[in-house]
């Protein structure tokens, strides 16, 4: 190993023992999510105090993704077409709630942040991290801001709605996300795992948008309507999950300058605000209409970063079918328009 590669994992070693002590510190106050708000909020302080901090790797990354992806999958029961007209209801409002953002945050970004068009329409975009700095680079965005925009978009709503779930909603966010690893049978954990393995590397292959989520999900949502699998993922690593999404997040904030944070990520802020208002708003179109409850309403519109809303959708007990049916059509949807816009973005 050379001293560069040294370096990097004595850098993860400190990121991880960081998010350690905020998870510690989350658990002895009380704090909802301590195994995801606490690294993430620990990583991210320490990060912008000057820390050399480093995320964890991309595979590791996507492997605790396949997990989500698994649980989401293993909820989904031959009920769920019982339910399909009410769902179909809601997810027809995706296409207002972008439009929404994109007339809201659009001439935010242009007059309080002073981007580039590009910069502003790729920053308004509520669609994946990566796919919208990937975008923004090709239309000469400015990928620096979009990154930090959309990390601290995904940041702030993931801080953000377990405490409106939690005060708001009185929800309790302590109960366990699962059952422990020794109360499953052997024969659910491998088939999980094998969902896990062939439906990440297989939706690679064809080249699904998120496969580490939706490929296994799409796998182990077979076995479980086949009755193949009774149980989700279990709780030490479902809490696994959480605690890597979580430094992982606040990792991304590491060698952020003052100028940034006073320009950048204050305006990022001021939009993740409005876009917490804005699915307030349309959670209680889903309650008034009686669609859904206001619950199911906040998680399937809050656009903070698909693995995560699957994971606080986990850990409320929300029907996670439910939830992610509106983050994908929401992401397909970002991603299909930005074609049509070049023109316009030019």
């Amino acid at each position: 190993m050379s001293r560069i590669d040294r370096g990097i994992w004595v850098r993860r070693g400190w990121t991880a023992a960081i998010g350690l002590l905020g998870t510690a510190i989350f658990w002895l106050l009380g704090m909802p999510l301590p195994f995801l708000l606490g690294p993430l909020a620990a990583c991210l302080i320490t990060a912008l105090m000057g820390a050399r901090l480093s995320g964890p790797p991309t595979h590791w990354l996507n492997s605790v993704r396949t997990i989500l992806g698994v649980a989401a999958g293993s909820s989904v029961s031959p009920s769920l077409m019982e339910q399909l007209p009410m769902t179909l209801a809601s997810i027809s409002l995706v296409p207002l709630f972008i439009a929404a953002s994109l007339f809201l945050g659009f001439p935010f970004f242009r007059r309080v942040a002073g981007f580039d068009r590009p910069t502003a329409y790729f920053a308004t975009m509520p669609g994946g991290f990566a796919e919208m700095i990937l975008f923004g680079a090709e239309k000469g965005g400015n990928v620096r801001a979009l990154s930090l925009v959309h990390a601290t978009r995904i940041l702030t709503l993931v801080s953000l709605t377990p405490f409106i779930i939690n005060i708001y909603l009185d929800v309790d966010l302590s109960v366990a996300p699962g059952v422990r690893l020794l109360d499953i049978p052997a024969k659910d954990l491998v088939i999980m795992a094998v969902c896990a393995f062939v439906g990440y590397h297989g939706a690679m292959r064809i080249g699904m948008f998120g496969a580490s989520v939706l490929g296994p999900m799409l796998l182990s949502g077979l076995a479980s309507i086949l009755g193949l699998i009774e149980n989700r993922p279990p709780t030490e690593a479902l809490i696994l999950a959480q605690f890597v999404i979580g430094i992982s997040i606040g990792a991304h904030y590491v060698g952020v300058t003052r100028h940034e944070l006073r320009h950048v990520i204050s305006a990022s802020v001021g939009y993740a605000l409005i876009l917490a208002a804005l699915t307030l708003a349309f959670g209680e179109i889903i309650a008034l209409s009686g669609i859904n409850d206001l619950l199911h309403g906040i998680l399937a519109f809050a656009p903070g970063g698909q693995p995560e809303m699957v994971m606080l959708a986990i850990l409320t007990g929300a029907d996670i079918t439910y939830v992610i049916l509106h983050h994908v059509l929401r992401l397909l949807l970002v991603m299909s328009l930005t074609p049509f816009l070049s023109r316009w973005l030019t």
